[in-house]
């Protein structure tokens, strides 16, 4: 299979999120690809909001691209040293759907952040938050932005040749995922 479908998940809600533009730049450097960005504006995961009403439609609706997903790209920011609770919410509410989407799916994970390890503490709690769910996670090369803010050009391509190099050797990884 040469055309691939991938889901882009950012842990970041904002516009401008380094952790959406890495995850621009990784479909990029990946290929050829049909690529789609996940919305993770959803609400607030609640036990009591389940029983009465299930499973929200913009849950489904995620569940559904992860199952549709030939592999996944997920980016998060770390914030007090942890993956964001937008990313952590999604998890808790994709793991909550009949299906169970992420069984053997690739995954690479990657981070931004402002500060100077790039997020990779975050990246480590998110690989292990990932393991209930089964899915094929690349075990590297880690992908870890540091002061993510100066590292992107105006048409979102990553300035850094090492960071650059680095993207390109886990997409390169994900793909061999993806083939076996």
């Amino acid at each position: 299979m040469s055309h691939y479908k991938l889901l882009l998940i950012s842990g970041s809600l904002r516009a401008e999120a380094t952790n959406t533009k890495l995850l621009r730049e990784a479909a990029r450097v990946f290929g050829t690809a049909e690529v789609e960005l996940a919305d993770l504006n959803l609400p607030l995961y609640d036990g009591d909001l389940e029983e009465r009403s299930g499973i929200p439609e913009q849950v489904q609706l995620l569940a559904e691209q992860i199952a549709a997903a030939d592999a996944i790209l997920i980016a998060t920011p770390e914030y007090n040293k942890a993956p964001s609770g937008v990313l952590k919410n999604a998890l808790d509410w994709v793991s909550r759907t009949k299906a169970a989407p992420w069984t053997d799916k690739p995954v690479a994970v990657m981070s931004a952040a402002a500060g100077r390890g790039g997020g990779a503490q975050a990246e480590v709690i998110l690989r292990s938050m990932m393991q209930p769910f089964m899915a094929r996670v690349v075990p590297g090369p880690a992908v870890n932005i540091a002061t993510s803010y100066e590292q992107f050009d105006d048409k979102g391509h990553l300035v850094s040749e090492r960071y650059a190099q680095t993207l390109t050797d886990l997409m390169s990884a994900l793909r061999k995922e993806i083939g076996r």
